[in-house]
């Protein structure tokens, strides 16, 4: 599991100051030798700068000035900067936020999983086929089981009973037009639906409808995976995570996503035997 952040984390691991130094030494080594706490170099010039902290907050205090080429001046800020750096506990807390965003996401994608695969038809009748069916109610697009109570009065058939009578015409058209390969019988009352046997070729043509919802799943799943792990990138951008706690939690979500793809190949294989079976 990824370590938690210490609540003994030097403030100057957390912040770095944002200058634009106006002078520089030759080398590092010179900077640290005058007392500066960070010191980079770049071709003819060395950027240096120091600070002092207390709690989340940072003061930049001088600022090496740039070299001309023979003397170095170092000069003090006209005015200290004071600069607050996030605390231990927001860090955390952003951090929290986004591995619980990242699971909530992930579940929602089981769940339309699931729901992609209940709207096929097997061999035997079930309400959940007919989730995806949306009525033209009063001119609004509705679900089916909305304005209806479904149920199975045995193995191969279906049973619509509508709260509104009026909405029987409505109901019966957005079944034929849903692709269900069910034809409505409408008694003026309620709806039947006959289950036809499936063929093999039907069965094997399902098949692959379901293993193409299955590997949608698992795009949005990477897809998730690949979100977190940008946010991470910029949590360590800003020096909120060191690169060896954003191994850690690169790690742990790692095995979060093999987690819900395993979930993924459970469901599809449970669905593909129930339509291969006959």
């Amino acid at each position: 599991m990824a370590a938690p952040f210490s609540s003994m984390t030097s403030v100057r691991s957390l912040f770095r100051p944002n200058l634009n130094p106006l002078k520089s030494y030759h080398s590092p080594s010179d900077c640290y030798q005058k007392g500066f706490d960070r010191a980079k170099y770049h071709p003819g010039n060395v950027i240096a700068y120091s600070w002092s902290s207390t709690a989340n907050y940072a003061r930049i205090l001088d600022v090496a000035i740039k070299s001309s080429g023979k003397n170095v001046v170092v000069k003090h800020l006209p005015r200290k900067r004071l600069v607050r750096c996030a605390t231990i506990e927001e860090i955390e807390a952003e951090k929290s936020s986004i591995e619980k965003d990242a699971k909530m996401r992930m579940e929602k994608t089981i769940e339309t999983v699931r729901t992609n695969f209940n709207s096929i038809r097997t061999g035997r009748a079930n309400p959940a086929m007919l989730d995806k069916v949306e009525v033209e109610y009063y001119g609004t697009p509705v679900s089916l089981k909305s304005i209806a109570q479904i149920s199975t009065p045995d193995s191969s058939s279906l049973l619509i009973q509508p709260f509104d009578k009026s909405s029987l015409k409505s109901i019966e058209k957005a079944i034929v037009n849903s692709n269900l390969g069910m034809a409505p019988n409408n008694d003026g009352e309620v709806i039947r639906l006959s289950l036809p046997q499936l063929t093999t070729e039907r069965r094997t043509e399902l098949s692959k409808v379901v293993a193409k919802q299955a590997e949608e799943g698992k795009v949005a799943v990477r897809n998730i995976r690949r979100d977190v792990l940008k946010a991470y990138e910029k949590l360590e951008k800003e020096k909120k995570l060191s690169e060896d706690n954003v191994k850690d939690l690169s790690s742990d979500l790692q095995k979060l996503t093999d987690e819900y793809m395993k979930k993924i190949d459970s469901i599809y294989k449970q669905k593909e035997k129930e339509l291969l079976t006959v």
